[in-house]
């Protein structure tokens, strides 16, 4: 398991973007050299954890609990064979291009080593929007994304440190409660009967989707 890119965006003014000053950080490139990765700050105030990365729309982006955004290069594989067409790392706006790591499949709350030094924790998959769309240019783009459920993972900041493509990713903690990546994202987007499911991941999920989960479960008859 590897880190093939790291990817920064800078600020741009685009036509799909319903920020405020209609300008977004989503298109993201590969970087040479070591970025530095720390916790960011709570949402809307935090933007992205990596040292030169931008994140604008900080009312939906960015923030401790989605200071990162992970992509497996597999699945930008899978959806390149699908729209026939080339898809580089840092395509879906993903900070960190994996591979040989599941990130669809990581447990909320497991934790990767990227490098000597910097510690992740996987909190939930990532929700496409009309930016993200706009970005890729495919119609109904939203909705394949959301019915293929291979979102990637957003991740916290555990332990800040410095990276650079093609360090090592050791998984260094799997949580024992089953609640992937790919479930939560069904979960909250298609499938909300799996809601309750979402509950045994606790803390270490998405403060927004545990909080959905919660009310969920508060809803149903006793």
């Amino acid at each position: 398991m590897k880190l093939l890119s790291v990817n920064l965006g800078r600020a741009a003014a685009v036509p799909y973007t319903d920020h405020p000053e209609g300008v977004t950080g989503i298109d993201k490139r590969p970087v040479e050299g070591a970025v530095r990765v720390t916790a960011p700050g709570s949402k809307g105030t935090g933007a992205s954890g990596l040292a030169g990365d931008a994140v604008c729309d900080t009312r939906h982006h960015g923030g401790t609990d989605q200071a990162v955004y992970a992509v497996a290069r597999e699945d930008l594989n899978d959806w390149e064979r699908e729209l026939g067409r080339p898809l580089p790392n840092g395509s879906f706006g993903e900070n960190l291009t994996t591979a040989g790591v599941d990130v669809s499949g990581a447990l909320i709350g497991e934790r990767w080593r990227i490098g000597p030094g910097l510690v992740l924790e996987v909190t939930s998959g990532r929700i496409p929007c009309r930016t993200f769309q706009g970005h890729l240019g495919e119609k109904r783009w939203v909705k394949r994304f959301t019915e293929k459920a291979a979102p990637g993972a957003y991740l916290r900041v555990v332990e800040p440190g410095e990276i650079r493509a093609g360090e090592p990713v050791e998984v260094v903690h799997r949580p024992g409660h089953g609640v992937t990546v790919a479930l939560q994202f069904r979960a909250v987007t298609t499938e909300r009967e799996l809601l309750p499911r979402l509950l045994a991941a606790a803390d270490a999920l998405h403060p927004e989707a545990l909080a959905t989960a919660r009310k969920y479960v508060a809803r149903q008859p006793s």
